[in-house]
């Protein structure tokens, strides 16, 4: 599937000795350096580009947040397609931007 989409990601990493919000950045940090088009939310991070390629980004968050220590995780990945146009953040997001 070589269309854009639009993959909202959230992690809910675990760890006894690290704080929750560390493990998160830690995703976010991963997602910002994979050179995808990418807004932070609060509950989630929604990221836009191929649909091969954002997996791949899902791939790296889970492994980063266990070596930086997560215990275990929980992830919830949501997918929007279109088989004829593109999906962008824009066309969701452009009317509440400066809200």
């Amino acid at each position: 599937m070589n269309k854009q989409i639009n993959l909202a990601l959230q992690v809910l990493p675990r760890a006894k000795d690290k704080n929750t919000y560390d493990l998160v950045d830690e995703a976010i940090r991963i997602i910002k350096e994979s050179g995808v088009k990418y807004r932070v939310c609060p509950f989630e991070t929604v990221m836009e580009g191929e649909f091969d390629e954002l997996m791949n980004v899902v791939k790296k968050v889970h492994e980063a947040c266990y070596a930086a220590g997560a215990e275990n995780m929980l992830a919830y990945v949501k997918i929007q397609s279109n088989g004829e146009t593109p999906v962008t953040i824009e066309d969701k997001m452009a009317k509440y931007d400066g809200a």
